[in-house]
């Protein structure tokens, strides 16, 4: 006599990391400041993407993108 054959189990779907940008654009969720290093690193990617994905200049990106948020939160500390 043939066996009934069980159900199988669903394969679990694999995880995607997505990088999520802050919603108003200055770092910052809430009340909770957003330390230099994580903006920077925004910043190097948002300058990365500006120039269309390719690999290459990930060193001057992330210059760049150190001397504009240092500015950026010197002057901000300034005003403040």
């Amino acid at each position: 006599m043939a066996r009934a054959k069980s159900p199988r189990a669903a394969k679990p779907k694999a995880e995607t990391n997505v990088l999520h940008m802050p919603e108003n654009g200055n770092g910052r969720n809430g009340s909770t400041p957003v330390d230099l290093e994580t903006l920077i690193r925004l910043r190097a990617y948002e300058l990365y993407l500006e120039r269309g994905g390719r690999p290459g200049s990930e060193t001057e990106d992330w210059l760049l993108a150190e001397r504009e948020v240092r500015a950026r939160s010197a002057s901000q500390s300034r005003t403040a």
